[in-house]
């Protein structure tokens, strides 16, 4: 066993990436204050080419050297919006068509194992879908919850049922990638 180097990996450019095909996410963080964990999230996004990332409210905006150190650049490659109200963006992701769910402990809350595509709408071969996630201390905002389709919930079982948002990003990103491009 050896480790791949950089060439082994075949890394594609900023510019292949831009034009390569999307996974139909949209990724919303509302109110997200560390950009170490925005920075984290667009790392992620690079790795499952998720289509574009709304940061809304207080959260910071690329270029930012605190994002940098944790995106390592994929800052470059993922789109991304600002909103200055996460409302307005769930809005308008609504209006392109998009089913919206927020990724937050409620009392109707599907658990994303036994979360599935076909549930948003059996007819629709590649929905396209927004997740939201909200800021580190509040999580998602209460009165954006009634403007979601749903909210999905990360199984946990130990004391503190919290994950840190760039942990939690990771774990549903990677879970709608396997869902929404069956690979």
């Amino acid at each position: 066993m050896k480790k791949l180097s950089m060439d082994d990996l075949n890394r594609i450019s900023v510019d292949e990436f831009k034009e390569a095909e999307k996974t139909p996410l949209t990724v919303v963080l509302d109110n997200v204050r560390s950009q170490n964990n925005i920075g984290s999230v667009f790392r992620t996004s690079d790795a499952f080419r998720v289509e574009k990332i709304a940061l809304c409210g207080i959260c910071s905006t690329p270029p930012h050297r605190d994002i940098h150190k944790t995106a390592l650049g994929a800052e470059e490659s993922v789109a991304w919006q600002y909103y200055e109200e996460t409302a307005d963006c769930i809005k308008e992701l609504k209006s392109q068509g998009y089913k919206v769910f927020a990724i937050e402990q409620v009392d109707d809350s599907v658990m994303l194992n036994e979360f599935s595509i076909q549930q948003i709408n059996p007819s629709t071969n590649q929905p396209k879908i927004a997740i939201i996630f909200g800021n580190e201390v509040e999580g998602v905002q209460d009165e954006l919850l009634p403007l979601c389709d749903g909210s999905i919930e990360i199984p946990q079982f130990g004391t503190k049922h919290s994950l840190n948002i760039s942990c939690a990003a990771a774990i549903v990103i990677w879970e709608m990638f396997k869902m929404l491009r069956g690979k």
